[in-house]
């Protein structure tokens, strides 16, 4: 295939890019706004459209004949995904860190009149950063686009979408092209770590400009990867490393879209300890595009055994023991490679203590409804008997699976956060610290963010894990792109944000799936006895939240002891203060941290706070004048945005019942408490939470 060639101008005092008026020439800087932009030519306007048009001529590649080839070499671009459920086209990439670039080869089996292609925000085709090929039925083209809010499609000015060849090979034709992370490009998405959200459309009908596209009327979707694999070298495996397969024979895939299977394994009597050194996925061949992600997890070593069970995971048959399975052995899903333990340290399985039994879970997508589908998917394990200097161990961290942290209805970016505290790393981790090299994120469906930090003396000092595009529909386990130590009194600080804009009533923690978790499944070594560190709002703190809004509220909310926490959340009149108060609470309050070893022992320590500024609100009295108005015979509470400086000011107002103007009685104070001061111990009566699971457990398995 012949292509066309263009030659951009140059930067000042740098490399030739291109560029578009206005716009920043930075090639291979990530944007930052500490980032100086480079200045460009200054030039007229009659210049700049001469030349904005001679670019997008130029760029407009014509693909009048598909030459024959061969295909490109499957070792150029190692990471691989099919984008839509039929398989018919098949994103493969490569990333370079040196040139800070993204390298895309894109399969088409059945090309008809082009093909849409690109990212957005959560995988809508409004407002996308999108490469087309089109045809109107004679020739074809090639350009960079963006659409609008209302999926309109432009030709970007600034071309950076670089197609670097076509060919045409038995299986389909061949499309080659790369995007650069950061373009400075207003109207491009940026390419980050963490979850990227890819949009595909197939053009069916020929159409004569890029402006006659109607994105409403295409066979479309989207795929869910990690764009930027980090870039770590593969530890050498022993030479008496085994395999294990652990498979679901022959499922036929149900005709639903969305399928949780479950299938019972089991480890031979008598199995010695192992360590598991490396996993990858075996899916069968033509299911690649239904198989989202799969988990194998060992079952709890209190049972002497466990049936065996192979069907869906929320079947009414389905043996309740297997509710006992959730220690995580090895989670893949769609585009990940595999996965390897550093070389100094395995996952431990088999030996005394450790349970026989395994469950395997698969997630099928089957959005087509595909019927009578034969699978034989699952998990191959790689191990060794010769075991590495240290076990690898998961440590859960983020917020208990509790109610008392509930999210409002209607909020569009609600945040919770979870510690993992200095005095409980202080008391459980070994003097040398851990060393933290994988990462897995876990919400419901209401997650939209996650990110882990480090703290130290006070202080942010590393960013362990984050997602800022994060899908509850595409969680792994990621191997970090380099190792972060944590010491006794460090502190892990995760936060969760929320999007309940579709919800009507209040979402709270739980284990159920239209509940919310925050949770961050951190694989280290040397393996220690804290398996769970994490927090939530001191449950007595949030019982005077009730009362609060039981006192200055029209609506009551019940407060009989009968009445569970989601109730009460449940009845609760959603207004500004009962939001603004809520939020207040979740950032302010003292929190109860859960530091539990495996065996769901606590830790023990305690630092219980003042509570003056809840008994001072409790004792706020109002005068209430007559009137003709609710509002003017209880006054209002409200919080003082922004903070003071003092801490949380909740200014309490009453209503002169002569001249109807709002007078304030009162203004409470609550002091700021730093998140290192805020926990105490677990409340009597209360039952720590033991280790969960990791990605996506199955509707009806008491969990996510």
């Amino acid at each position: 295939m012949q292509l066309k060639t263009i030659t951009y101008p140059a930067c000042p005092g740098g490399p030739a890019h291109k560029w578009a008026p206005g716009a920043e020439c930075c090639p291979g800087r990530m944007q930052s706004s500490r980032s100086k932009p480079c200045s460009c030519p200054s030039l007229k306007l009659r210049e700049v459209a001469s030349m904005y048009f001679t670019l997008v001529a130029a760029f407009l590649v014509i693909l009048v004949v598909a030459l024959q080839g061969s295909a490109p070499r499957q070792s150029d671009f190692p990471y691989k995904v099919p984008l839509d459920p039929q398989g018919l086209l098949e994103l493969s990439w490569n990333v370079s860190y040196p040139e800070q670039a993204v390298n895309f080869q894109l399969l088409i089996k059945e090309l008809h009149f082009g093909l849409l292609f690109g990212m957005s925000d959560r995988g809508e085709f409004e407002n996308a950063d999108l490469a087309v090929l089109w045809s109107d039925g004679h020739n074809s083209y090639f350009g960079d686009a963006w659409s609008d809010a209302k999926g309109q499609l432009h030709m970007d000015s600034q071309q950076d979408y670089q197609l670097l060849g076509a060919r045409r090979a038995p299986e389909g034709l061949y499309l080659l092209f790369r995007r650069a992370f950061s373009t400075c490009d207003p109207k491009d998405y940026l390419i980050e770590d963490g979850t990227v959200h890819l949009i595909y459309g197939v053009l069916e009908k020929p159409v004569h400009s890029l402006q006659a596209i109607n994105v409403s009327a295409l066979h479309g979707g989207l795929q869910r990867v990690q764009l930027l694999k980090p870039n770590i070298s593969i530890p050498q495996l022993p030479r008496d490393m085994q395999t294990m397969e652990i498979t679901a024979p022959d499922v036929v895939i149900p005709s639903q879209e969305t399928t949780y299977w479950c299938y019972m394994a089991e480890l031979p009597e008598g199995f010695p300890k192992h360590h598991i050194i490396m996993y990858e996925p075996v899916v069968t061949a033509g299911n690649e595009a239904l198989v989202h992600h799969m988990e194998v997890f060992q079952c709890a070593a209190d049972f002497d055994s466990f049936p065996h069970y192979n069907g869906p995971c929320d079947s009414k048959m389905k043996p309740e023991r297997l509710n006992y399975c959730r220690h995580v052995l090895a989670a893949w899903a769609m585009g990940a490679q595999a996965f390897y333990y550093p070389e100094e340290a395995g996952l431990a399985f088999g030996g005394p203590g450790s349970s026989r039994y395994l469950r395997l879970e698969i997630h099928y997508h089957n959005p087509l409804v595909f019927k009578g589908r034969r699978d034989s998917s699952g998990i191959r394990l790689y191990y060794t008997a010769t075991l590495r200097p240290y076990d690898a161990g998961i440590m859960e961290l983020g917020l208990v699976y509790t109610p008392v942290m509930a999210i409002p209805p209607g909020e569009d970016s609600f945040i919770l956060t979870g510690y993992c505290t200095d005095k409980c790393t202080q008391l459980a981790l070994p003097s040398a610290g851990i060393r933290i090299f994988a990462s897995q994120l876990h919400t419901h469906l209401a997650g939209r963010k996650v990110v882990t930090v480090l703290a130290r003396h006070g202080r942010e000092r590393q960013v362990v894990n984050a997602d800022s595009h994060y899908s509850p529909h595409f969680q792994e386990i990621r191997m970090l792109k380099e190792v972060v130590s944590v010491f006794p009194g460090d502190e892990l600080i995760t936060t969760c944000t929320y999007n309940t804009e579709d919800r009507s009533r209040a979402t709270v923690g739980g284990f159920g799936i239209l509940e919310e978790m925050c949770v961050n499944y951190v694989h280290y070594y040397p393996q220690t006895q804290l398996e769970l560190c994490k927090s939530a709002v001191d449950p007595g703190y949030l019982h005077r939240y009730f009362n609060l809004v039981n006192r200055f509220n029209d609506e009551e909310v019940c407060m009989c002891p009968q009445v569970s926490v989601p109730q009460q959340f449940y009845s609760i009149p959603w207004n500004t203060f009962n939001r603004d108060v809520l939020k207040s609470l979740y950032g302010f309050a003292p929190i109860s941290v859960h530091c539990n070893k495996s065996s769901a022992v606590r830790f023990p320590f305690s630092d219980p706070k003042s509570d003056d500024f809840w008994e001072e609100l409790s004792a706020v009295n109002y005068a209430k004048p007559q009137g003709n108005t609710r509002e003017r015979q209880r006054g209002r509470c409200r919080p003082r945005v922004p903070l003071h400086p003092q801490g949380l000011a909740v200014i309490c107002s009453g209503f002169n019942s002569k001249a109807l103007k709002t007078t304030t009685i009162k203004t409470l104070h609550l002091p700021l408490i730093s998140p290192k001061s805020r926990f105490r111990d677990v409340s009597a009566g209360q039952t720590p939470q033991q280790m969960g699971s990791g990605l996506e457990l199955s509707p009806g398995a008491g969990a996510p």
